[in-house]
């Protein structure tokens, strides 16, 4: 699976990339609202070089086009015809559009794919997640195991 955007290709992780996962997973501050955080290199390892599957849940690398370089990570989850998603852009690409970029060219293919809904689960203080859903079509739908579950319907 490779999936183009202007300035990205979202992919399966390669091993050279586990150490800068690493790098930006393991940032407490950065990382405060995420989960998948402060694990050692052997996790992540086999979270994001092992064999991929929907249905479990995956991590895509988000690398840009330009320097070859890891800038993010989308998860994904397929649970029937719905799809979860997340996202995550190193501390060093915030604010330059690069998870809006990212998760719209996702939203695209999960489309493509027939689904009945996109999901996203947001800490509740993360206003600029939030923010960013709401700018991808996504609407609040409630509070589900502590976090704020947002719903994008208009799925073919």
């Amino acid at each position: 699976m490779e999936i183009y955007s202007s300035r990205c290709v979202i992919r399966p992780f390669r091993a050279d990339e586990v150490q800068p996962f690493m790098a930006y997973r393991n940032d407490a501050e950065w990382m405060k609202y995420q989960g998948f955080k402060g694990l050692t290199k052997e996790v992540y390892e086999k979270a994001l070089l092992g064999t991929p599957s929907l249905f479990e849940g995956i991590q895509l690398a988000v690398v840009s086009k330009a320097t070859n370089t890891l800038i993010g990570d989308i998860y994904l989850k397929q649970e029937n015809e719905i799809f979860w998603l997340g996202y995550t852009v190193s501390p060093q690409h915030a604010g330059q559009g690069y998870a809006f970029e990212a998760a719209a060219a996702m939203i695209c293919w999960i489309k493509m794919q027939g689904c009945s809904a996109i999901k996203a689960g947001v800490e509740v203080n993360n206003i600029p997640s939030k923010n960013l859903l709401n700018k991808l079509g996504f609407s609040y739908a409630g509070l589900e195991d502590g976090e704020q579950i947002f719903v994008l319907n208009n799925c073919p």
